[in-house]
């Protein structure tokens, strides 16, 4: 929580509160269309489901219930 608070404090004495309000802006709107893409079940571009096979194993995002229905993801 303190390392949030430090970069807001940062980007609000660098760029100032309209950067601030639009740095806040996109990461709130990526949230949604990522829970919107999570819960339609969009799936994942098969260049990206493979680009990013080593990161979603260290984060354990294929062991959650959509992972399985990505048509993306190998069968078994």
């Amino acid at each position: 929580a303190e390392e949030l608070a430090e970069a807001r404090r940062r980007v609000l004495d660098r760029l100032g509160p309209a950067a601030l309000a639009d740095a806040a802006g996109v990461a709130a709107t990526f949230n949604a269309i990522d829970r919107v893409a999570d819960a339609t079940g969009t799936p994942l571009e098969k260049d990206r489901f493979e680009a990013t096979v080593e990161m979603r194993g260290a984060l354990g995002i294929d062991r959650f219930h959509s992972a399985a229905a990505d048509p993306a993801a190998p069968a078994g």
